[in-house]
């Protein structure tokens, strides 16, 4: 057995700049008013040491987010290092409904992570009268984990699990 072999975390660097890294998905875990898990995939940005995003005015878990503020984000790839980060924490309402227009470039900034800046624009453009709240969790406030699969130069292959899940 390889107890004590544990898989390596990020530093503050790797996790900053994989969070800053484009086309990561957020991962939001939400509870609904019925008490029942959600999880929806969703663009973010991760942009002075908070991980900002936006639910639409009609979106189930902007419903979640007002009934419980508490979350559990993940995000993570699925290739190479498999980098991970799990954030469990309180997101806190940065601007509700209706004041699209004071936050409106931290969006673009959003949307241009995802897809191309003209299509970022036309899809700004396109769905401006839909208004979005936006939300934010401060990852100095949240419980957060991070690993990622010991593929460095050095690192002991086996050193797949946490420390956590052995027995002795």
């Amino acid at each position: 057995m390889s107890y004590g072999l544990a898989m390596p975390g990020l530093t503050d660097a790797e996790l900053d700049a994989f969070l800053h890294e484009p086309g990561h998905l957020l991962r939001l875990g939400t509870v609904d008013t019925d008490g029942v898990p959600r999880v929806v995939p969703i663009w973010f940005q991760h942009d002075a040491g908070k991980l900002w995003f936006t639910p639409r005015a009609k979106s189930a878990w902007l419903n979640d987010l007002r009934a419980s503020p508490k979350v559990c984000c993940t995000i993570d790839e699925p290739n190479g290092e498999m980098r991970k980060l799990v954030a469990r924490g309180q997101a806190h309402l940065e601007h509700d409904l209706g004041d699209d227009d004071i936050w409106r470039d931290r969006y673009r900034t959003i949307a241009c992570r995802y897809v191309p800046s003209e299509f970022a624009e036309a899809y700004i453009q396109d769905t401006i009268d839909e208004p979005r709240a936006l939300w934010s969790l401060r990852l100095t406030d949240a419980d957060t984990s991070t690993w990622r699969m010991p593929v460095r130069s050095g690192e002991n292959p086996l050193a797949v699990w946490g420390r956590q899940y052995y027995h002795r």
